[in-house]
């Protein structure tokens, strides 16, 4: 089955974007707090200020490059993941048009199998000398409609839709709605034979 490509699929993907320039915002605050502390503490150190400070000062721009040192990884991590997600994200969209182009196939097919066999129901009301309002009947009975539903659809009672049912019975010379569903349709639930079962029948 193709990947989700679905509100969190592409929420994380931007979701991953934003901590991204968050990061590097904040790795670049830290950079320009560790540039003044470092230029405070080289005019302090100049100027003969007492160590106690430089060394306040000192903790102070170690922390900050710390901080930066982990904020620069956290954002390798997250351009890492943001880089997979894209990738992730590319390889369903890929499945997703696959899978539409085959389903497309499929109706396709599944059209012109309905169609001929459209034709061949007909044709064959037709040789049974059914009636336009017969006819209707029949076909409605096999796609599954009960008596009272093809009564509504017709706009009819449903003792009429009986009446032309039995009609339908006679005239094909079947007993009932499952022998006219057989007729035309059991053929359709057999499993297709491949070439070598097929040469071995005509042999």
């Amino acid at each position: 089955m193709p990947k989700s490509l679905g509100h969190s699929g592409l929420g994380g993907a931007h979701n991953t974007d934003v901590s991204s320039r968050r990061l590097a915002a904040a790795v670049t605050l830290f950079a320009a707090i560790a540039v003044l502390i470092g230029l405070d503490l080289l005019a302090d150190a100049q100027t003969g200020v007492d160590r106690g400070h430089l060394a306040a000062e000192g903790l102070v721009m170690a922390f900050a490059v710390i901080g930066i040192i982990a904020l620069w990884r956290g954002f390798l991590t997250a351009q890492s993941r943001a880089a997979r997600l894209n990738v992730d994200l590319a390889s369903a969209r890929a499945e997703a048009a696959q899978y539409r182009a085959e389903a497309a196939h499929y109706r396709a097919e599944a059209r012109d199998a309905l169609r001929g066999l459209g034709e061949a129901i007909d044709s064959q009301f037709e040789r049974w000398q059914l009636t336009s309002a017969e006819r209707e009947v029949g076909l409605l009975m096999l796609k599954g409609l009960s008596h009272r539903e093809v009564a509504e659809i017709r706009k009819t009672t449903e003792a009429t839709v009986r009446q032309q049912a039995l009609v339908v019975y006679r005239k094909s010379g079947l007993a009932n709605r499952s022998e006219l569903s057989a007729f035309f349709l059991e053929d359709l639930l057999l499993p297709r034979a491949d070439s070598s079962q097929e040469a071995d029948r005509a042999s």
